[in-house]
């Protein structure tokens, strides 16, 4: 268990670790704890402890929406996680490897081993995808940010070229390995063969010579090399025993660890269900506060409709004063209502005479129109008469300036 910031529970997972562990390491159960750059907290995984050091270690974290290629018809994506989880980058320190990691609560979602032939490739500003060909699957995450996919791409290639130069130097040792083993095997029959060549004590002494000398020295070296092989076979045997004692604590470990899930699988299903009971509770409460709720909200309305109706109850009152006041004014305004009606019934008396007068008037103008238009005939007539007569008087007039004239 581990505690980050008021610490975090430990919950059982399934070891998903890459394929052929190392010699005399056994799979125990835990929670890596993140480094400061690598984002912090507790990360669930199943992480193999050898000689008393966590074997792999965090170097990059971030969070993404992980999808699975959809392996019926290897088209379609197929979510994995619900919402973005934490995705990592490990290293396996003994075996100088490196592989993506991401967990779902208690599920391992991704568990990818980078190899130098893998790709990543991005298909849009924030998401990208990796084939995995030990998974048989696709992976593809989706970021939040293009600068996150940046970060995730440059960081997969920067740990693909680390797993190809892990790998050539791995192919070096191996071949270095083998050149020493061939160099060994091809000693042990000279070393055989010089001892029958080089005979008894006896027979050097009687038979002294070049070629015996230079046996001699091949003999020696030989020697040597028999004491160096036979110092290495004892190592190797200290270090074969040191390893079955490890190999016996790691069981004993692995048995206690076992003892320990079971135990924690208990203590996982009693927090389950205390779990689903708070939630339960949670639930009740948030009902109660939703009622609690409502009823405010009905108290507030039954609140805003007093005042309004105080408000109306207060123009009322002040209404019926008024209404008051002036029932006190009453009778004097019937005097004086009284008063008005006789002077109306005057005016309207009044008013008809002047419309009998206004008739009579209408009468006499609609005659003097009648006149005005009957002169206005004679008028037009007399004038025409007098043009006629005008005419003649300047006929008359011409008629004398001619005889005038003439005379």
């Amino acid at each position: 268990m581990c505690r980050a910031g008021g610490g975090c529970k430990r919950a059982e997972s399934e070891r998903k670790g890459p394929v052929g562990a190392a010699a005399g390491a056994v799979p125990e159960m835990g929670w890596v704890q993140m480094a400061e750059g690598a984002g912090g907290g507790c990360f669930p995984l199943s992480i193999q402890k050898t000689r008393g050091y966590w074997r792999e270690q965090p170097i990059f974290t971030t969070r993404a929406h992980v999808f699975q290629i959809d392996p019926s018809t290897k088209k379609n994506w197929v979510p994995a996680s619900k919402q973005a989880v934490t995705v990592s980058y490990f290293y396996d320190v003994t075996r100088n490897s490196y592989r993506i990691i991401s967990v779902d609560g208690a599920k391992v979602i991704i568990n990818s081993t980078i190899t130098p032939n893998m790709t990543f490739t991005k298909t849009s500003q924030k998401f990208g995808q990796w084939a995995d060909s030990r998974a048989n699957t696709v992976f593809g995450l989706g970021f939040s940010s293009e600068q996150q996919l940046t970060k995730f791409a440059d960081k997969f290639q920067e740990v693909k070229e680390a797993a190809k130069l892990a790998k050539d130097k791995s192919q070096e040792k191996i071949e270095t390995s083998s050149n020493h083993s061939q160099e060994s095997g091809c000693e042990t029959p000279s070393s055989t063969q010089a001892s029958s060549v080089n005979g008894t004590d006896d027979e050097k002494a009687s038979h002294v010579g070049p070629a015996d000398t230079h046996l001699k020295s091949e003999n020696d070296k030989l020697k040597i090399a028999l004491t160096q092989s036979a110092a290495n076979v004892k190592k190797w045997e200290i270090e074969l025993q040191t390893l079955r004692e490890s190999n016996a604590r790691l069981t004993t470990a692995l048995q206690e660890s076992a003892a320990s899930v079971e135990q924690w699988k208990k203590q996982f299903s009693i927090c389950r269900d205390e779990n689903d009971r708070l939630r339960n509770k949670i639930d009740e409460l948030e009902e109660q506060c939703s009622e609690i709720n409502r009823e405010k909200e009905k108290n507030t309305q039954l609140k805003r409709r007093i005042e309004e109706l105080e408000s109306e109850l207060r123009e009322k009152e002040t209404e019926l004063k008024d209404l008051r006041k002036q029932s006190e004014i009453i009778p004097q305004l019937m005097s004086e209502c009284e008063y008005v009606s006789e002077k109306l019934e005057a005016a309207e008396r009044d008013n008809q005479n002047l419309e009998d007068k206004v008739r009579s008037l209408k009468t006499d103008i609609e005659e003097s129109k009648y006149r005005q238009r009957h002169l206005k005939v004679e008028l037009k007539s007399f004038l025409e008469v007098l043009d006629g007569k005008i005419d003649d008087l300047h006929d008359f007039r011409r008629g004398l300036s001619k005889l005038g004239t003439d005379n």
